[in-house]
């Protein structure tokens, strides 16, 4: 069962990364918009969001299979992390009674960022993975 729960895990959190990396690419403006208003406007550029798109997309798909574990997912949960950090006022006052700009549908960062981090600490569990089939 263990190993089950955490292939559907994975698999879940690695497509959040396909389904942003394509936004990245097929949406520029809203990445733009995302990048502006979270980020500092970071890669806030029609030309750099696409990069970042498929980059996104392929730590995404390495993470859905469970390829070079080792890397991806301390990549995932530096990702997943500046996410938090960009919504942390929603984490803490989800439903806007002290912070202005709250949003309790941003509360999941937080269970997303400690998904990910179950991901590093069961990593030898995880054995439904390419890497495991591999060797």
């Amino acid at each position: 069962m263990k190993a089950w729960t955490l292939l559907g895990l994975r698999v879940s959190l690695g497509w959040l990364l396909v389904i942003w990396g394509a936004d990245k690419i097929v949406n520029p403006e809203h990445g733009v918009a995302v990048a502006t208003k979270y980020y500092f406007g970071f890669l806030a550029s029609d030309a750099l969001l696409p990069i970042a798109g498929v980059l996104q997309i392929l730590l995404g798909l390495a993470v859905v299979v469970g390829l070079m574990r080792r890397w991806v997912y301390p990549l995932q949960l530096v990702l997943n992390a500046a996410s938090l950090f960009a919504v942390i006022g929603s984490v803490i006052d989800p439903w806007g009674w002290y912070l202005e700009d709250s949003n309790v549908l941003f509360y999941p960062s937080l269970i997303i960022f400690a998904a990910s981090a179950l991901m590093i600490a069961f990593r030898s569990e995880d054995r439904l993975s390419l890497d495991v089939a591999r060797s």
